[in-house]
């Protein structure tokens, strides 16, 4: 094939839950033994990169890096930067979300906020949801870090960030910035730290709405692997058809093979 470096989803196509992904496995081992470029880009905002790639290595045998993985994280502070309305920040959310966005000069309020950063926040709480909402009201910057609303682990598929980012929206009645796919925020981000064009990368993932959707927002071919969200069953029915569907990423050829 054609492509000259790849954005990789990860949880449904890497591995899914705690279970790798045995062909997903082989894929990564693949690009790098060609020497291929690639990043992993991921809406997972529970993780700092560092803490992804020594999953990565540590659970599942894949040899990876920090600075081969962007985050929906990475791309919310790249985000917040950009905008500068202020330094004020409400998080609702984990540890890998709010040690990057305070270690990007943001500071903790939860009175009157510049922003207020929704995500996954497994121990969620009703006062959590009451001050993301009161600083909304109040004015603040209302950014969702992703859309997901469900997460593919081995016990099934369990509520995701997209829940509680809908849940704060519906109290405010405020549209969020979405900053993770399909949204293009952390698409462009992830295409300028490959160095590559639209044309010469490939988008891979398992869920249609986020991962496929993002990458033909782009502008990117797409290859959607049915080892996660998306069934087969599906394709026939999607609005606008990924570019390749393999049933397993031990199917795909790389340009030199």
């Amino acid at each position: 094939m054609k492509y000259r470096g790849y954005l990789i989803d990860l949880d449904g196509t890497i591995y899914l839950g705690k279970k790798g992904i045995p062909a997903g496995k082989r894929f990564v081992d693949r690009l790098q033994q060609a020497g291929i470029p690639y990043l992993f880009v991921t809406n997972n905002t529970t993780k700092t990169p560092a803490t992804v790639a020594q999953r990565l290595i540590h659970e599942f045998d894949i040899q990876a890096k920090a600075e081969e993985v962007y985050t929906a994280t990475l791309a919310t502070v790249d985000y917040m930067l950009d905008l500068n309305l202020g330094k004020k920040v409400y998080i609702v959310g984990e540890g890998g979300l709010k040690t990057a966005i305070y270690a990007a000069g943001f500071v903790y309020e939860e009175d009157e906020p510049d922003y207020v950063v929704v995500a996954l926040d497994t121990d969620l709480t009703y006062e959590k949801i009451v001050k993301a909402t009161m600083g909304i009201q109040k004015g603040a910057h209302f950014i969702g870090t992703n859309p997901d609303k469900n997460i593919p682990t081995e016990r099934g598929l369990l509520p995701g960030a997209g829940s509680v980012v809908d849940f704060v929206a519906a109290a405010t009645q405020v549209t969020p910035v979405i900053i993770g796919k399909p949204e293009t925020i952390i698409m462009e981000k992830a295409l300028a730290r490959l160095g590559l064009t639209r044309e010469e990368v490939l988008m891979v993932g398992d869920n249609y709405t986020t991962d496929i959707m993002a990458g033909i927002n782009q502008g990117l071919d797409t290859l959607l692997v049915t080892t996660g969200f998306t069934p087969r069953a599906a394709v026939p029915t999607l609005p606008i058809a990924p570019t390749y569907v393999r049933e397993s990423l031990d199917e795909w050829k790389l340009a030199d093979e």
